[in-house]
């Protein structure tokens, strides 16, 4: 049956393989549900409904992937975008965490319209590479000023906005050891690093008698605090457009530059470049952030630590659904998630960061029309603990800085006119 449905041999594999490629894949993205649920709660949402959340909406986004698009693509509660939901939305902006999900599943829709009709490919190439990469590599410095408040690095203070933290703290001592180990664990390209570390570490500070063991198995906690909780109505308040097209563009760039990464190696590309069956892959990716809105976490989206299980021998959508079957499997580990504290997780935090930071290096940096309005949107994310206000800067930056230096043909209309949306939004806010 398997064999029938997956064309195994067709794609040069086994089940044997597909089931390994899955594990592999499973063990480099296991560490988002341990850390999901910890930034979610930090908006007030329920940590145990939280936890159940990210693997149920992991299990079917890549149970769907695996089944419909038949790509061996694994998707979960993605990293950058959950920081984003809670510190920049929740804390930052005022928002409640249930008008923050409706957010979420609006984007959602609006992915899952532009993946239908044939407008999602113009979208994609309206934003200029400098932009799309700046993108990716603010989203790493977001997140790795959150890590690092959270590991007592850094600090508040009053004059120099930011200053060193308690760095011979205990915890903060441990969030450094927990980060070099991912570095040495990844360096040796050992599955599972991230995984491996946070864990490494939580057991150091229960041994040291700074957190709690809770425990590694029990029925899994309610879902009920969190499903069907979103409030789409409170989303389409005109004040929030920006924050759904954060989450939009964002889980858009993510999605395709993860497919597009991966798609040659696992022969997903046909003879002419183009990906094969694109439209159920992303249709699923949006269907996906929609079901794991409802269920109560933020955008559900491909994982770039797919391209692991791919290198394991992964060629077909039966990895994916190894890892949709393990991810469900989770759901009994969550005294074990309730188990991590901060100081085990923000090495992982800030690990991510570094290599979402990489994209930078794809940037123009001979050509100040494009590498200084990408400096804009990278620095202004976390200066202004927003994503959506480092893109909305980014955009307005590159098309003012491309007109004035009277090279309006390389601004896109749609470009042009997203720069526009954004000069009004800002100048209303």
């Amino acid at each position: 049956m398997l064999e029938r449905y997956f064309k195994l041999a067709e794609h040069g594999t086994t089940v044997r393989v597909e089931l390994l490629a899955g594990l592999t894949t499973f063990l480099t993205m296991a560490y988002i549900i341990f850390v999901n649920p910890m930034i979610m709660s930090k908006a007030g949402v329920d940590q145990g409904a939280a936890f159940v959340a990210t693997c149920v909406g992991a299990a079917f986004a890549s149970a769907l992937m695996g089944l419909w698009a038949k790509y061996p693509v694994a998707l979960a509660p993605g990293m950058g975008l959950n920081a984003y939901f809670s510190y920049g939305v929740v804390l930052g902006m005022g928002h409640t965490w249930q008008v923050a999900l409706g957010a979420v599943f609006l984007s959602g829709v609006l992915f899952l319209i532009i993946s239908v009709l044939p407008i999602r490919e113009k979208i994609v190439n309206a934003i200029p590479m400098s932009q799309k990469m700046a993108i990716g590599a603010g989203i790493g410095l977001f997140l790795a000023i959150i890590a690092l408040e959270n590991a007592g690095i850094v600090a508040a203070h009053p004059a120099t906005i930011v200053t060193l933290g308690k760095i011979g703290a205990p915890t903060a001592l441990l969030a450094c050891l927990g980060f070099v180990l991912i570095i040495a664990l990844d360096y040796r390209k050992i599955p599972g690093a991230i995984m491996i570390a946070i864990l490494a570490i939580t057991v150091v500070g229960i041994g040291m008698g700074l957190s709690k063991f809770n425990g590694i198995v029990s029925a899994p906690p309610s879902l009920a605090p969190t499903f069907l909780q979103m409030d789409i109505m409170g989303a389409l308040h005109v004040g929030l457009i920006s924050i759904v097209f954060a989450f939009f563009m964002v889980d858009l760039f993510d999605n395709t530059g993860t497919l597009i990464s991966i798609a040659p190696r696992a022969g997903m590309m046909d003879s002419h470049g183009r990906l094969k069956r694109i439209g159920p892959a992303f249709m699923s990716d949006s269907i996906a952030c929609m079901v794991g809105a409802a269920l109560g976490t933020s955008t559900v989206t491909s994982y770039i630590e797919s391209a692991a299980g791919i290198r394991a021998g992964g060629r077909t959508g039966l990895t994916a659904v190894v890892v949709a079957v393990l991810f469900l499997v989770s759901v009994f580990l969550a005294p074990l998630a309730t188990s991590i504290p901060g100081f085990a997780t923000a090495p992982a935090l800030f690990f991510v960061a570094c290599v979402m930071a990489g994209s930078i290096v794809k940037v123009d940096w001979e050509d100040v029309t494009e590498y200084a309005p990408a400096v804009v949107t990278m620095i202004a994310m976390p200066l202004t603990f927003s994503i959506a206000t480092g893109i909305a800067l980014g955009f307005i930056a590159y098309v003012a800085g491309k007109i004035l230096s009277g090279r309006i043909k390389d601004v896109h209309p749609i470009m042009a006119v997203l720069a526009i949306l954004f000069v009004i939004k800002l100048a209303v806010t």
